[in-house]
C-alpha cells in the first residue's frame, strides 16, 4: 500500500485538473472512507512505519490507466477484503500538494457499507497486509480521539457536513404582520428540526436588525449549527444593544460555516486579492460554503479552497452548485437538471451539495449523482 496521510499533504496544496495522468511527476493516491451509519473504518499504522502510531483511511496509489474508483475497489480488497464494487461511491473532494520533484493528488470518496458487509466485517481486527483495523464512532473520531496525520484535517471538515440544510426564509416573507422580526424569529424558532444546520439569512434587512434577529434565534435555539453570510448582518463586526457582543456569543455557539455568494465568490477572484494570491478579505476564523451556479465559479471555489488549505486556515467544507431543480423562489431561472448538476459536481474539489427545488427525501437521488447534501427553504423548515 502507498501512504496516502503524509502530514504536509494538507499544508502546500497546488490546484491540478481532476485527470493528473499528463503528467509523470504527479502521484495520483485514492482515499476510501468506508463507513456504515455512524461507524467509521480507520486502518492503525505500525510504530515503524512512516507516520508510525497514527490512525489512517483505507487506500492507495492509482495506478497507470486506473481511474480513482476501480482503484478504490481494487485497494479496499486489498487491504481489508470488503468487495465494493457495487457499492455507491460519493467524491468527498480532492487535495492536491506539490513537492517540488512530483505533485500528489488525493482522491477522496465516501463509500457507505451494505449491513451484510458490515456484519460480515465489523469483527476483523486486523487486514489482510497485517495492518489494525478499528471501526470508530462518528462523533469520537471528528473530536480528534482517533489521531490521523494532519493530511486528514480536511477530510474530517468535510464530514461534518449533513445530509440536509436547512435555509431560513427572508425576512420580507414575513412584511404582512406588524412586527415582521418577531414573526420570521417565532416561525423559525419552532419549525427548525433538533440540532439542525441552517443557513440563517434575512436578506435586505438592516444590518442592526438581521444581526439582533440572528442573535436571538440563536440564543433561542442554541442546539442548531448556524451558518452565516458575510453580508446581510453576519455579526462579524457590529455590536448588538442589549445582546451579547459577536465575539462574545462566537465563544459559546457554534458557527459552522461563513456562507460566500456566487457574486461575492467572483468578486474576490477579479479582485486584487485573487491576483495577489491572498484571501485576507474572507474571514480566517470559520470554514466556508460556497454557491457555485457554473464551471467558472466552481474553478474559483477551487481556488480558494486551495490557498486556505495552504495558509493552514478552516477549508471551504461545501458549496452549493443551484440550481439543480426549477423553484418557486427563482421561477424565471432554468434549472441544471440532475445530469448537469453532476458533471458539475465533478468539478469540485470539495464536497457538493444540492440547493434549488429539493427536499431532504432527496438525498439519496443527490449522492447517486455526486452530492453529499441538500438545502433548501420550504421543504426543510
Amino acid at each position: 500500500m502507498t501512504h496516502i496521510n503524509h502530514p504536509s499533504l494538507i499544508t502546500n496544496t497546488a490546484h491540478m485538473p481532476a485527470s493528473t495522468n499528463a503528467s509523470a511527476n504527479v502521484v495520483n493516491v485514492a482515499v476510501a472512507v468506508i463507513y456504515y451509519k455512524n461507524c467509521y473504518l480507520l486502518g492503525f499504522r505500525h510504530a515503524a512505519q512512516h507516520q508510525g502510531n497514527l490512525y489512517e483511511f483505507v487506500g492507495g496509489k492509482i495506478e497507470a490507466q486506473e481511474g480513482a474508483e476501480r482503484a478504490l475497489i481494487r485497494e479496499v480488497a486489498e487491504e481489508t477484503g470488503i468487495d465494493v464494487a457495487d457499492n455507491l461511491m460519493v467524491k468527498l473532494g480532492r487535495i492536491h500538494h506539490d513537492y517540488g520533484d512530483k505533485q500528489v493528488s488525493l482522491q477522496v470518496y465516501q463509500i457507505e457499507l451494505t449491513a451484510e458487509q458490515y456484519e460480515q466485517h465489523k469483527l476483523a481486527e486486523h487486514g489482510l497486509e497485517g495492518q489494525v483495523l478499528k471501526w470508530v464512532d462518528k462523533r469520537a473520531l471528528l473530536a480528534g480521539e482517533y489521531p490521523l496525520p494532519a493530511a486528514n484535517r480536511t477530510i474530517l471538515q468535510w464530514l461534518q457536513l449533513p445530509p440536509a440544510i436547512a435555509i431560513t426564509y427572508p425576512l420580507a416573507h414575513f412584511g404582512g404582520h406588524t412586527d415582521p422580526a418577531a414573526a420570521w424569529l417565532a416561525y423559525h424558532q419552532q419549525r427548525l428540526l433538533p440540532s439542525a444546520w441552517v443557513y440563517v439569512r434575512l436578506k435586505d434587512a438592516s444590518v442592526s436588525r438581521a444581526d439582533r434577529t440572528i442573535t436571538q434565534l440563536m440564543q433561542r435555539r442554541p442546539d442548531i449549527q448556524v451558518i452565516l453570510p458575510l453580508t446581510d448582518g453576519s455579526l462579524s463586526s457590529v455590536e448588538i444593544r442589549d445582546t451579547p457582543t459577536p465575539q462574545a456569543l462566537m465563544a459559546h455557539q457554534s458557527i459552522s460555516a461563513y456562507h460566500l455568494t456566487h457574486t461575492e465568490l467572483l468578486h474576490w477572484q477579479h479582485s486584487q486579492y485573487g491576483q495577489t494570491a491572498s484571501a485576507d478579505s474572507i474571514p480566517a476564523g470559520q470554514p466556508l460554503i460556497v454557491s457555485c451556479h457554473d464551471a467558472e465559479s466552481i474553478a474559483a471555489a477551487n481556488q480558494l479552497a486551495r490557498m486556505r488549505i495552504q495558509q493552514q486556515l478552516p477549508p471551504i467544507i461545501g458549496i452549493f452548485v443551484s440550481p439543480v431543480l426549477s423553484t418557486q423562489t427563482h421561477p424565471d431561472t432554468a434549472p441544471l437538471g440532475w445530469q448537469a448538476w453532476s458533471a458539475l459536481t465533478k468539478l469540485a474539489d470539495m464536497p457538493v451539495i444540492g440547493l434549488g427545488g429539493l427536499s431532504p427525501s432527496m438525498i439519496d437521488k443527490a449522492k447517486q449523482y455526486g452530492g453529499v447534501s441538500v438545502a433548501g427553504i420550504r421543504q426543510f423548515l
